[in-house]
């Protein structure tokens, strides 16, 4: 569904111009493995529940850090909450084996599939493509999903702990970096793992959401979270600390013209 800005136009008999707008979130859910967050071994229905109440009102929504085992509850409740048919599509990260890398169980037992980095987006049917990005050999295997049309790209890259491209210069995120602006030809982010100074190339022809480059990892009050799209076409943002304690993230909104 398109949304509109209404703007009062200085025309001739007081005309007003639609701008169609499209609504992104991007969110790092905390979901999967790492035991100090909130949503750790929660169910797949608990997980898509959370992710869903900050989307009611989006268009598209950006996960990392999600589980691919909560694939259909999310579509089946963001389908609920909105009113609007949905299409979702995740890619599991994998070892560097060519294993998955699992989501922990729930606190059942049950499992929760795989890590993922996900894209949703309100359309019946959606395509969508799954790209390997360069990663380090020797830990996990990093994945950007798009649209088929590219409008929409979003990936989670290398971590940058000591066994994830801790070597000077970051090389491996900066290769993701560029490999993911390469695919992306709309609105591209997500958890990027760079502080703005580092992902500086992100910024040429493009806007980003928050010029402000206020924290959105709630653990170091630092900006590793990002939604850019094309010079001139970001119309708001809003990074929503009301969500501080769900995640080890904060989720991002943005506005963008279409």
């Amino acid at each position: 569904m398109i949304r509109y800005l209404v703007i009062a136009g200085l025309l001739s008999h007081n005309l007003v111009v639609q701008a169609p707008v499209r609504h992104v979130m991007t969110w790092n859910v905390c979901a999967g493995t790492n035991s100090g967050c909130p949503l750790f071994r929660r169910s797949t229905t608990e997980v898509a529940w959370h992710v869903a109440v900050l989307a009611t009102k989006a268009d598209v929504v950006f996960l990392q850090e999600f589980c691919t085992g909560a694939d259909a509850d999310l579509e089946r409740e963001l389908e609920a909450r909105t009113g609007r048919a949905w299409s979702v599509k995740s890619a599991g990260l994998t070892h560097p084996d060519g294993s998955s890398y699992l989501c922990h169980p729930d606190w059942n037992g049950r499992p929760r599939g795989v890590q993922s980095v996900t894209l949703a987006v309100a359309e019946q049917d959606a395509r969508f493509d799954v790209h390997a990005l360069t990663s380090p050999p020797w830990s996990a295997r990093r994945y950007a999903v798009c649209t088929a049309d590219r409008a929409f790209c979003t990936s989670h890259f290398s971590s940058g702990a000591e066994s994830d491209d801790r070597q000077k210069g970051a090389p491996y995120r900066h290769a993701q970096l560029h490999e993911l602006f390469t695919l992306g030809r709309g609105v591209v982010g997500g958890d990027l793992n760079l502080v703005p100074r580092d992902a500086a190339s992100a910024y040429k022809g493009r806007d980003e959401c928050d010029p402000r480059n206020r924290w959105t990892y709630v653990t170091r009050k630092r900006k590793i979270d990002y939604l850019f799209a094309g010079d001139g076409r970001i119309r708001g943002c809003f990074v929503d600390y009301g969500r501080s304690g769900w995640s080890d993230h904060v989720p991002m909104h943005v506005w963008v013209a279409r």
